[in-house]
């Protein structure tokens, strides 16, 4: 796959992630329009990839992101250290109090069940980190001084407002400077495009973030709305996919971005709410390889599935360099990510392997 990773004397930190981390509000069986308590979370599409690698995988990692400098940011600081991450590259913004400078983001979280499916509703305008600028991170100093092995950015803290798409370009040139493996997850939100220039700029932007990748993750609807390639032959819900039609797809996209050198995602079938079918399909060096399939998958909170796919790729691509390896690793996470409550994981690295060799689930004693 020829990723080539960096030392690990040199770097300070294994993997750092770049994008919001917001405050989750959970209702627990209940729904949010009904709730008179909520249980309180941090969560955030490209943080729960670099917790997963802390918490489950023992790798050292570090987020950037940027929170209002108030009770509430403290508050997420404080959940993010008890997760083992490293917090010295947050910045801190100045508020007014009332949140016209800057805010911090808050997501309310309904987990679904049966027929009732999972129901998000995000308030993250005008945030801390939508605002932020390179110079708020000095990406010299992080890649290029205090040294990063791999640097995890996605589509939804692109898509928060226009100054996001911009740092984040930046942030992913400065890492390919410093020989910084990047992976994205496209992570395609239609809501949260639609007020800076809809899928016309999701796709503007992610092919010019597309240059610097060499993980790039994503499902089917997020290749064809962010970067323009589609699958031919795919059964509706992916529950058969056309291996020939990826492979297609691809070679195209490899000619277009002759830097990827991974492209994974995951398979799921929506049965209900709370049960799923679960895989996942990677590609490398021209060849296609499936992970192991969790059938009827009973899920507790789908929320984060597919950030714990990522993280357990990432983790299976830096230790082992096997792309079939490094997939059943993702979609183990995951499967095991989706059994508890919350955006991240609980799971340990022997329970991922351990479901990876096939455990059942008979009480361990």
């Amino acid at each position: 796959m020829n990723l080539y990773l960096r030392p690990k004397e040199e770097c300070m930190f294994d993997a750092v992630s770049l994008g919001e981390v917001m405050l989750r509000l959970d209702p627990g069986e209940g729904r949010i329009r009904t709730a008179r308590s909520f249980r309180a979370w941090e969560g955030g599409g490209e943080y729960n990839v670099i917790r997963g690698l802390r918490r489950c995988f023992g790798m050292k990692t570090a987020v950037m992101t940027a929170f209002a400098d108030n009770e509430i940011g403290k508050l997420m600081e404080d959940f993010i250290l008890q997760g083992g991450v490293d917090t010295s590259l947050i910045c801190w913004m100045k508020t007014d109090g009332i949140g016209r400078t800057c805010r911090n983001g808050i997501n309310f979280t309904e987990r679904g069940f049966g027929i009732r499916g999972a129901k998000g509703c995000s308030d993250r305008f005008h945030t801390a980190i939508s605002m932020a600028k390179p110079e708020d991170f000095d990406f010299e100093y992080i890649f290029g001084t205090l040294g990063v092995r791999w640097f995890h950015t996605g589509g939804i803290y692109a898509a928060l407002s226009e100054q996001a798409c911009e740092t984040v370009i930046e942030a992913i040139k400065t890492a390919k400077k410093y020989g910084t493996v990047v992976s994205y997850d496209l992570n395609y939100r239609p809501s949260m495009w639609s007020a800076i220039g809809g899928q016309k700029k999701a796709q503007e932007v992610n092919k010019e973030i597309a240059k610097y990748v060499d993980v790039m993750i994503g499902n089917e609807e997020d290749f064809t709305a962010c970067l323009g390639f589609e699958i031919e032959g795919n059964d509706a819900n992916l529950k058969e996919l056309n291996l020939d039609g990826y492979k297609k797809m691809i070679g195209e996209a490899a000619k277009v971005y002759p830097n990827f050198k991974v492209v994974a995602t995951t398979l799921r079938t929506v049965r209900t709410a709370t049960v799923n079918d679960w895989s996942a399909i990677c590609w490398a060096d021209g060849e296609i390889y499936k992970a192991n399939a969790y059938d009827k998958l009973e899920i507790m909170d789908r929320v984060g599935g597919g950030d714990s796919f990522a993280s357990g790729l990432v983790y299976g691509l830096m230790t082992t360099e096997n792309a079939e390896l490094a997939v059943n690793y993702g979609a183990a996470h995951g499967a095991l990510a989706m059994t508890t409550p919350g955006d991240t994981t609980m799971a340990s690295v022997d329970e991922v392997e351990a479901i990876m060799r096939g455990a059942g689930a008979r009480v361990a004693r």
